[in-house]
């Protein structure tokens, strides 16, 4: 089997999803049929148009099928299918989007300078949308933008994941602002994903050892424009229950079982690739939890009559690694004995004891330290990096012993700082904007400077009105879907009414939304109840858009959330089950993006860089990616200076907070003049605009990581 391939139809799965497709046009009327194909590959989803193609088919049936276009088509009426059919322009508008999607998969491939092989991007979580929830926040939707823009840009790319049956949890919150989670089965053959088969028919059907036992997975592919990510699932029979569950839930608590989820994803990924005949030009580990595939390719070596150490030098030769927090829950450990027991065949198959297996696994080498993946990625990578200019630098610090370097100088972890897809992100009405102003094609090259330059010539009144209109559309979501949270969390339908009604689509509208670990500091929005109060209750109209998730285990983190909810609702809406399909009307409506974390905790934030791109404001602590990005012109900035004395740090970056809310930030936008338009905050939207779109795009992220990282020695 050829590992050079032109684009996505030439990987293994490709009959498949064929096939799959022919099956699903044949219950449509032949005018519909087109949509088929389209449906099994994401690459709809950031087409212009796209989405609203197969919703117009029948919008309730859309939103039922919780924008899943497989299942979507597979439940639609026949005679909604028929009326849809005869409608000529909607007919006009799926042949529009059937050939802007071929057209982009027809084009040819662009190898990635210095690989004779695609880069095959491991991660444990992928974001691609909603509609296929194998993802928690941040890491999976940044993962699932390098899928996209790797197509965009045609570069060879395969992902490889594991596919949850029960995802990432849903948030229910009760009145006193409980968290409550619950799980929903995910039934894969009901959306775009296909499960490979073997020769001669059956699933395709391969093994990695665990426990002392052999465990069974299938493999199945979702095309991600031209980027097949085939995903690994040990709910077969075969397995016992516990197996089973490996591939249940996203981020389990169990350690046996993320131990589990691990092997599968480094020693099975692996052997998915091999099995499917695709040999990498490079591996990326997206975080440390894929990095049994390293030893796992060292085994074969080793198999194959090389000593360890000639073996692990190869691969590292073959590895790249990223790392993502310097946060201790995204650098977990395992207790010695319970790391042995689960990989208790890999010293053999590698040659060597298990103290050294352990080493490998530690920041201190020779001593009873536990074993955990970050340090074993970072050994087997012949190049790692932070995400953020500010990471990079924490990174070195922190990791300056496993390379036994006297200064964080001498440490060889680099940075590319993250960057956003910017077709998944940009809310319509800027989309529309940014097309007329910005000239043809100019999403191609977003990451060039000069294409973002023409956004200062944009009439003030012009670019005022794309941000009313999609804070307006945000302001209609947040009240239909505020009203249903409130209804469900079993608030009084007059107080619902009342407080859906209150939502302004004039007001000056603030966004907080992340997963609400602790470092986050939601707490500081409420470090001064009566003055937060102040500022959404004062005569100039603010409002505050609130969404988040903490980890089922994170009992700091929930009851934050209580606190929030203790202090009153009365001008702050908090929008349930925050995912994909929350963020993107927050990020595209909110005016003003509030990032409060701890430094130097955040390793990069990419909600901001969305909010950015639908001239959305920043105010955010000088972390993270903003440190790098504010330049004092194109947003508002809070120290970010480490401080050992948490409680007075969070007193004096929550007085900063206050001040530049109270006497910058919402005189500025109420400050109009007298055609209605705030120029002075207009033009802090363009420098924003210009200084921001393309340093902190996906397409220059990954450009980047073509150039520096996956580029051999």
């Amino acid at each position: 089997m050829t590992t050079t391939r032109a684009s996505a139809t030439d990987y293994p799965g490709s009959w498949e999803l064929a096939a799959a497709a022919a099956t699903l046009a044949s219950g449509l009327p032949p005018e519909l049929a087109p949509l088929a194909r389209i449906a099994y590959n994401y690459r709809w989803s950031w087409q212009a148009g796209g989405e609203d193609v197969f919703r117009d088919l029948e919008p309730l049936g859309w939103e039922r099928a919780g924008g899943n276009p497989v299942r979507h088509l597979s439940d639609l009426p026949l005679d909604r299918a028929e009326r849809a059919a005869a409608d000529a322009a909607l007919r006009e508008r799926i042949d529009m989007l059937a050939a802007a999607v071929d057209h982009d998969l027809a084009r040819p491939l662009r190898p990635v300078p210095g690989l004779s092989g695609p880069v095959a991007f491991f991660c444990a979580e992928f974001g691609v949308h909603a509609s296929l929830p194998i993802y928690s926040g941040g890491l999976g939707v940044l993962a699932g933008d390098i899928l996209k823009e790797a197509s965009d840009l045609a570069y060879p790319f395969v992902g490889i994941g594991l596919l949850y049956r029960r995802g990432y949890f849903h948030q229910r919150v009760d009145r006193t602002g409980m968290q409550q989670e619950y799980w929903l089965q995910l039934f894969p053959e009901r959306t775009p994903a296909v499960q490979l088969l073997q020769e001669g028919g059956g699933p395709l059907r391969l093994e990695f050892e665990l426990f002392g036992r052999s465990v069974s997975f299938h493999v199945w592919r979702v095309d991600v424009g031209r980027v097949p990510l085939y995903l690994l699932d040990t709910d077969l029979p075969g397995n016992d229950p516990v197996e089973r569950w490996i591939t249940s839930r996203l981020y389990e608590g169990n350690s046996a079982i993320r131990l589990g989820q691990y092997g599968l994803l480094g020693i099975g990924g692996v052997r998915a690739l091999r099995a499917l005949g695709i040999v990498p030009g490079v591996l990326h580990f997206n975080e440390g939890h894929p990095a049994l595939a390293a030893l796992e390719l060292a085994a074969e070596d080793v198999a194959a009559g090389a000593s360890f150490d000639e073996a692990f030098d190869r691969v590292r030769k073959r590895c790249v690694f990223t790392t993502h927090t310097p946060v201790p829950a995204g650098n977990e450990t395992y207790a010695p004995d319970q790391f042995l027991d689960a990989y208790r065949e890999l010293a053999a198959r590698l040659g060597i004891d298990e103290g050294r297996l352990l080493d490998l696994c530690r920041t201190h080498t020779g001593s009873d330290e536990s074993p955990g993946m970050t340090p074993l990625a970072l050994r087997a990578s012949r190049r790692a990096n932070a995400v953020s200019r500010r990471h990079g630098e924490v990174a070195r610090e922190m990791w300056m012993p496993l390379y036994g370097g006297e200064t964080p100088e001498q440490t060889p972890v680099t940075h590319v700082t993250n960057g956003v897809h910017v077709p998944t992100f940009l809310s319509d009405p800027f989309r529309r904007l940014l097309d007329r102003h910005l000239g043809e094609g100019w999403l191609a090259r977003a990451a060039d400077p000069a294409t973002w330059l023409p956004v200062d010539a944009i009439p003030d009144e012009e670019l005022w009105a794309a941000r009313c209109e999609a804070r307006a559309e945000l302001v209609d979501y947040v009240r239909a879907k505020g009203l249903q949270d409130r209804l469900q969390r079993g608030d009084e339908p007059d107080v619902v009414e009342a407080a859906a009604a209150a939502f302004d689509e004039n007001a000056l509208t603030l966004g907080f939304a992340r997963r609400l670990a602790t470092y986050k500091r939601l707490s500081l929005l409420i470090h001064e109840p009566a003055r937060l109060e102040a500022i959404l209750g004062g005569e100039r109209s603010v409002q505050l858009v609130l969404a988040g998730k903490a980890h089922p285990l994170d009992e700091p983190g929930k009851r934050m959330l209580q606190t929030f909810f203790a202090e009153g609702m009365e001008a702050k809406v908090f929008l349930e089950d925050y995912d994909l399909s929350v963020a993107r009307p927050i990020v595209g409506g909110c005016d003003v993006w509030i990032n409060l974390p701890r430094p130097p905790l955040e390793a990069s934030g990419t909600s901001g860089m969305k909010s950015v791109l639908n001239g959305g404001l920043n105010l955010s602590v000088l972390d993270g990616w903003w440190a790098e990005a504010y330049d004092g012109a194109n947003g508002w900035a809070i120290d970010g200076e480490p401080n050992g004395d948490q409680g007075e740090q969070d007193a004096r970056h929550a007085g900063e907070f206050y001040e530049l809310l109270e006497n910058t930030v919402v005189p500025l936008f109420h400050d109009r003049g007298p055609d209605g338009v705030p120029h002075g905050w207009v033009a802090m939207m363009k420098a924003s605009l210009i200084t921001n779109g393309p340093r902190f795009s996906a397409t220059r992220m990954v450009e980047e990581y073509a150039a520096s990282i996956y580029r051999p020695s």
